[in-house]
């Protein structure tokens, strides 16, 4: 493989919570155009190590570079698309579909000032997601796939070359799932480079070019996605689930990994 740009790059990267190791010194590196999908058990260190790109969790050890600069000057986060995992409660005051894609647009906006390309922008986000016709609903109404929908066209209204996601599908029924793989698939044809968590590939296994697996805190596998035999087939994956029957609507809050 030739030297491709690397839009993300994490060199022996250690993080801990409340004292305790999460991050054992991992390394992983996302080039340009490229799907890189984060595996691993529940408590492995996925969600960390997204949030440690974007800052949300300090690091205590190794170097994170975004687009080449290390992430503690990268200041040019309009570049940058982020979809976090999607908790139950919305919180807060009740905003629109169109409201809270709009705040994917505030990087881009002047002084905060939507202009007409930021409104097409918006339109044209929640259009790729299946989301047009709900524009002016209030998130409150609407399921639990629909709200991911909305959080991924937020992170899209801002037209970013790098997308991060946290669970994309996480709790998503199927059509959900479709419809956010089509727009992913849109998304890398445009040339976006993508890093995102996944408890399982699903529908998005055609679009991944590379899978890390980590396990305890570090890279147990770094390379071609382990074949379609269901996450139990993963490296490491090893436990039993309690809610194998139940596997349409994962028992997560979201708020533990």
């Amino acid at each position: 493989m030739g030297e491709r740009e690397a839009v993300i790059s994490l060199s022996k990267v250690t993080a801990e919570l409340g004292g305790r190791p999460v991050l054992r010194g991992i390394d992983l590196t996302v080039h340009r155009g490229e799907v890189v999908a984060l595996l691993g058990a529940n408590g492995s260190g996925k969600s960390t190590a997204i949030r440690s790109v974007i800052g949300q969790v300090p690091t205590t050890g190794g170097g994170i570079q975004i687009f080449g600069t290390p992430r503690r000057r990268f200041k040019d986060w309009a570049r940058v698309g982020y979809v976090p995992q999607r908790t139950t409660a919305a919180g807060g005051v009740p905003a629109t579909v169109t409201e809270v894609v709009s705040s994917g647009r505030l990087s881009r906006a002047r002084f905060g000032l939507m202009r007409k390309a930021d409104r097409e922008a918006v339109t044209r986000a929640l259009e790729l997601v299946g989301m047009a016709d709900r524009a002016k609903d209030s998130v409150d109404a609407l399921s639990g796939g629909q709200h991911q929908r909305v959080l991924i066209a937020r992170a899209l209204a801002a037209e970013p070359e790098l997308l991060i996601m946290d669970e994309p599908m996480a709790g998503v029924d199927l059509a959900s799932q479709e419809i956010l793989a089509a727009t992913l698939r849109t998304q890398v044809a445009a040339g976006a480079s993508v890093l995102l968590v996944l408890h399982e590939l699903g529908p998005l296994e055609p679009l991944i070019d590379r899978a890390v697996v980590l396990r305890d805190g570090c890279v147990l596998h770094d390379g071609p996605p382990p074949k379609a035999l269901g996450q139990h087939a993963l490296p490491g994956h090893d436990h039993v689930h309690p809610h194998t029957h139940a596997a349409a609507e994962p028992i997560r809050t979201g708020l533990l990994s």
